[in-house]
């Protein structure tokens, strides 16, 4: 089996409009979405390595220093499956796609070492 980073998106404007809503709609419209993730992870939960976990408040690190900047990294989780087909496809009707614009990504976790010998240098 592969291991694959699977990253939850959702464009940054977006989540901060929907801070802006009523706390008691979005504490209904949450609580709903919850009950799908629930019902979905249980159907899932054999494919995770490690369960899903939200992003906090972002650092950018560069060669002038570290600053503050944001995402649209919601959450992170890391699955695993015979090949990236296999594991994109667990997600299609994930509950995270009813929200508009929300995407997930699924990449391969490539081993430091398999890099470096697949560029010719040896690990």
């Amino acid at each position: 089996m592969k291991k694959f980073l699977v990253l939850f998106l959702i464009p940054i404007e977006l989540l901060e409009n929907w801070m802006k809503t009523d706390a008691n709609e979005r504490k209904i419209a949450e609580e709903k979405m919850k009950v799908a993730w629930d019902i979905w992870m249980q159907a899932n939960a054999e494919s995770f390595i490690d369960t899903p976990a939200g992003a906090g408040k972002t650092k950018v690190v560069t060669q002038n220093g570290v600053a503050d900047t944001k995402n649209n990294i919601m959450m992170y989780g890391t699955i695993k499956a015979n090949s990236q087909e296999e594991a994109a496809s667990l997600f299609i009707g994930h509950p995270h796609l009813e929200i508009p614009e929300a995407t997930i990504e699924i990449m391969k976790i490539n081993p430091l070492k398999d890099l470096a010998n697949n560029a010719g240098i040896v690990a």
